[in-house]
């Protein structure tokens, strides 16, 4: 009798959501729920620990939508927003497969997702998770990120899409995320941009702005070529008319296949001004592809560079082709992002200098050197911005490692993007580097200026914790000397950054910082060769769970996770340091 009545209590439709869900349990695992009203989203509830359901979006019987969702059984870590707008005025009906396990434990009617599920006209986040949401750094406003995408500079505007799952705050569900910025600081969120397909998830890409309608969608449309993750990896295109806030795929996709080439994505299109054609750098496997095209539809393979250059511990992903001028002429180099491989474990950013005649990359070095962009733990899938103004080469990181990306001590979101960097190639020694400089732009968040001296003694930065602020640290140092800075705040956790003349280092211990508890690879030392000695300048950058280190010829970026904000500063060694202090704010 009590199966008989659990059976019936399934088939027997519940109300929710002031009557606007009605949810329909079909079998143990088989859910429906019929949406109705005027409100434009549904709040999925969230537990990162549950399995995964499969939640069809049916809008007059036609699936518009499929995702996999954690949705809650025991308690709900957060809400998502599902956005039925694009629909509006359908029949919508919410058709979710659960997994079989959930009704192994007692009756999934039972789960806390369905009493918690509701509609709403405007999801309200303004309250959600602020301990660790960056100031001043890019983040979605709920849900995963991480590679940047699509960065394309048109109309003043610099546009930012991003890999994003919308439905939880882990990697999944792959679309392009959408923010516009006037000025590189200040970043207004647009939503999903393009949305997974029949292809597959939509998988990291560029974008460019075709001003001579070279493929024929328009005179300055926007094009975005991105990998189409299906059964396997084929990039594809789309095309935007309105700066990017809808976007239309080409009914020609896939435009570049491979046979038999694992890894293959990542497409990084840009302008060849002497050949007249559109190229792509693609990543494939343990080597990058090259690829040309006069109409961004149809290409043909040029050629192919990496199997004996650089570090291979790692799929290499996420690459970019750019020119720099360096001593009255220039140079191409090569960025290429590698997982994992990294100097301290997990992701990071190689790259390579050398020439590029339309067809070929060759590279100054010799096969077994390898050059790192940042010596941190977390700026990983570095690219830079098509079509940015006044000749830049403008790019950003995303600042997180996959050894730890998913198990940060965040929930309503994950994941920021670094500062973006101008780049610039500069010479050390007989070397050719590539140098990142904070753009312009970031001095634009800067308050009035405290200058104080530095010594031995403590240095309280506020009277009251300040989550962001700038420090350039001026100081010289002889040949055998040191010096160590330690930002600490009033729990005792403390970040440790020294020069050592001995080995011309500089490093970046976060093992105190504060939660270094939730992976084993996040409590670390990171270390970058440097001159020490002479006339020195450091500059740092710190927001609410970040570090980014810039000296004349490092940088070094590294997520932390203070249970308050750092508020001292100290200094051991044999000198003294000017200090200026800038606390930085939208």
């Amino acid at each position: 009798m009590k199966r008989l009545l659990s059976i019936l209590a399934l088939l027997l439709p519940v109300l929710a959501g002031a009557q606007s869900l009605t949810i329909n349990h079909i079998s143990d695992t088989h859910t429906m729920v019929k949406v109705s009203g005027k409100d434009r989203y549904v709040m999925l509830p969230v537990q990162e620990n549950a399995p995964e359901a499969r939640v069809k979006v049916l809008s007059n019987g036609n699936e518009v939508l499929g995702a996999n969702v954690c949705l809650a059984i025991d308690k709900t870590d957060y809400l998502v927003p599902l956005d039925l707008g694009q629909w509006g005025g359908s029949s919508i009906i919410l058709d979710i497969k659960m997994n079989q396990g959930r009704s192994l434990r007692r009756d999934p009617s039972d789960d806390v997702c369905w009493s918690e599920m509701t509609t709403v006209p405007v999801p309200d986040l303004t309250n959600s998770e602020k301990k660790y949401r960056p100031i001043y750094h890019f983040s979605p406003e709920w849900g995963w990120m991480n590679d940047p995408n699509g960065m394309v500079y048109k109309d003043g505007e610099w546009h930012l899409f991003y890999q994003f799952n919308p439905y939880g705050s882990f990697w999944g569900n792959m679309h392009w995320g959408h923010a516009v910025s006037k000025d590189l600081v200040n970043w207004e969120n647009l939503g999903i941009a393009i949305a997974p397909d029949a292809l597959g998830a939509i998988f990291s890409g560029s974008a460019v702005v075709d001003k001579d309608n070279t493929a024929g969608f328009g005179k300055d449309a926007l094009i975005a070529m991105y990998t189409s993750d299906g059964d396997n990896q084929t990039q594809s295109i789309a095309y935007s008319l309105d700066n990017g806030r809808t976007f239309t795929k080409y009914a020609g996709n896939p435009v570049i296949m491979a046979a038999d080439t694992p890894d293959f994505r990542d497409p990084k299109i840009f302008w060849h001004e002497e050949s007249r054609q559109w190229k792509v750098i693609l990543a494939a496997g343990q080597e990058v592809q090259l690829y040309s095209s006069d109409n961004l539809k149809d290409w043909t393979y040029d050629s192919s560079f990496g199997l004996s250059y650089g570090n291979h511990n790692g799929v290499w992903e996420c690459p970019d082709l750019v020119r720099l001028p360096f001593e009255g002429k220039e140079k191409w180099v090569l960025i290429l992002n590698i997982n994992p491989g990294g100097p301290f474990g997990g992701s990071a950013t190689q790259y390579f200098v050398g020439s590029y005649d339309g067809k070929v990359f060759k590279c100054d070095d010799l096969p077994t050197v390898t050059r790192w962009m940042d010596y941190g733990k977390d700026h990983y899938a570095t690219v830079t911005w098509s079509n940015a103004p006044e000749g830049r080469t403008v790019a950003i990181a995303w600042m997180s490692n996959w050894q730890y990306a998913n198990s940060v001590p965040t929930r309503q979101f994950r994941s920021s993007n670094s500062v973006p960097r101008d780049l610039s190639l500069v010479k050390k020694g007989k070397e050719v580097i590539l140098k990142s400089t904070p753009s312009k732009e970031v001095e634009a968040l800067r308050g009035n200026p405290v200058q104080f001296g530095l010594s031995t003694a403590p240095v309280e930065l506020f009277d009251n914790a300040r989550k962001a602020y700038e420090l350039v640290i001026r100081f010289t140092l002889s040949k055998k000397d040191g010096a160590t800075f330690v930002l600490s705040n009033e729990s005792g956790e403390q970040v440790v950054l020294s020069y050592d003349a001995a080995v011309q280092t500089f490093s970046m211990d976060r093992r105190g910082s504060g939660n270094v508890k939730f992976s084993k690879s996040f409590a670390a030392v990171t270390t970058a060769p440097t001159r020490v000695g002479g006339k020195m300048e450091l500059r740092l950058l710190v927001d609410s769970a970040s570090i980014e280190a810039f000296g004349e010829d490092f940088s070094m970026t590294n997520l932390v996770f203070p249970s308050s904000p750092y508020n001292t500063i100290k200094m051991y060694g044999n000198t003294k340091a000017d200090v200026t202090l800038y606390p930085l704010s939208k």
